[in-house]
């Protein structure tokens, strides 16, 4: 297996952006209930959602962009540079906690909601705030619509020896992070979460498909069997798809589930979220088959003008869905205090999916204006100082080559963050 030639592969992959801003819309649909819309989100058509996209293409994200890292400056530089965005992350978790639960604990005390305090699971900060926002530095925290964050920035922190192990024995590492599935599943491993109740996301399980993206980051479809490649394959993937909405639906409208042996559909209801179903992550391994089946990388219609709002808020993930858990908030606040009719719903979900594609753009135009300003300031002739003259043109030439030379350098690391999650 060739990792560095899977890894540029990589390069320019629209779909990965593209996808990810549908998950960031998707979770702030789904962070807001009552909402009709949310009814077009993919968990309601499956047992696999927007969180399980989210995951996976942060792992497949990091696994191109530190592997990439890895291969051409080392390991020690990879994940310094890994530990470094997991600080980004962290920083941001912390500033997204306090501003979030202070905004509810005020609104809600504004508008007299206190049912806010509890839906929220904020109401152990209103009776003890230092003790929450220690815990919370331990993401020990249950505050609703956090836990996808969380999830990220623990799996970021332990991805340095996974990504070392995974660039050298990729299958071995796959079957590492088999066994610590079944092993959590097998005996309740979990982290715990304060005042109670343990994590949301259990870490331990979905590990699984963040580490199958970083699998997937470092094969080409050329490496898959020839049997995955075959009309047979796809035809019962199809299959599982089905069944999967069928069963979905049958959880839902319990005249339709009465079609069903209680047996079967017991199987699948309610759907095991937290520890990560094996049914759950098969459904999303095989909606990723059959979507890279009919779209692929050179597909033209990934140019199209229809999908660059996808595919900005893709690009700058981590800010969008920062924004996206307010929103969602204010949302559902807003949805409360209103007559809360379909054409409220309608209006405070395409006002939210507006402010997140507005942000999405603007920060992409800042970080070009910034870009540009770099490149403007390089190309700037340097002063010549009268120490040297006319007399040392070599030298003034070799300082221009040198900020050239740095000014590539980071155009190119730039480049390699791109794909990142809101780099």
């Amino acid at each position: 297996m060739n990792i560095k030639l899977n890894l540029a592969v990589n390069d320019q992959d629209l779909r990965l952006n593209l996808f990810l801003g549908l998950a960031n819309w998707f979770l702030f649909l789904d962070h807001i209930p009552n909402n009709v819309v949310n009814l077009i989100t993919s968990r309601n058509y499956g047992f696999s959602g927007a969180a399980d996209l989210f995951v996976f293409i942060s792992g497949y994200t990091a696994a191109t962009v530190y592997g990439r890292i890895m291969l051409e400056r080392g390991v020690i530089v990879g994940a310094t540079r890994i530990f470094k965005r997991t600080w980004q992350l962290y920083a941001a978790y912390i500033v997204l906690f306090t501003s979030y639960v202070v905004s509810i604990g005020y609104i809600a005390g504004q508008y007299s909601a206190p049912d806010l305090i509890n839906e929220f699971n904020i109401s152990a900060f209103v009776e003890h705030p230092v003790k929450i926002l220690y815990h919370a530095l331990f993401l020990q925290s249950k505050a609703l619509n956090l836990d996808v964050l969380q999830l990220y920035i623990v799996l970021m922190l332990f991805l340095p020896p996974a990504l070392w192990m995974m660039m050298r024995k990729p299958a071995l590492t796959m079957a590492a992070s088999l066994a610590l599935y079944f092993g959590a599943r097998t005996f309740g491993w979990n982290l715990a979460s304060y005042p109670d109740g343990d994590w949301y996301f259990n870490p331990f399980c979905w590990q699984l498909l963040f580490v199958f993206g970083g699998w997937a980051a470092l094969h080409r479809a050329q490496d898959t069997p020839r049997f995955l490649r075959s009309v047979i394959a796809l035809d019962l993937a199809i299959a599982y798809l089905i069944f999967a909405f069928v069963m979905t639906m049958a959880g839902r409208f319990a005249a339709f589930g009465q079609l069903f042996p209680a047996w079967l559909l017991d199987a699948f209801n309610p759907n095991d979220k937290e520890n990560l179903a094996p049914y759950r992550a098969l459904h999303f391994v095989v909606m990723v088959f059959v979507v890279t089946r009919f779209i692929r990388k050179d597909w033209q219609g990934l140019k199209w003008t229809m999908f660059d709002p996808l595919i900005k808020c893709g690009e700058q993930s981590l800010a969008v869905f920062c924004v996206g858990v307010f929103l969602a908030f204010i949302g559902h606040f807003t949805l409360m205090i209103s007559s809360g009719s379909v054409l409220t719903q309608i209006l405070v979900s395409a006002t939210g999916i507006a402010i997140l594609t507005l942000v999405a753009y603007y920060i992409t135009w800042s970080k070009e204006q910034d870009a540009r300003k770099t490149v403007t300031r390089s190309n700037e002739p340097a002063p010549i100082s009268a120490e040297h003259g006319v007399g040392q043109p070599q030298r003034q030439d070799r300082h221009i080559g040198d900020d050239r030379e740095h000014d590539q350098k980071q155009h190119q690391e730039r480049q390699d963050t791109a794909y990142h999650l809101a780099d």
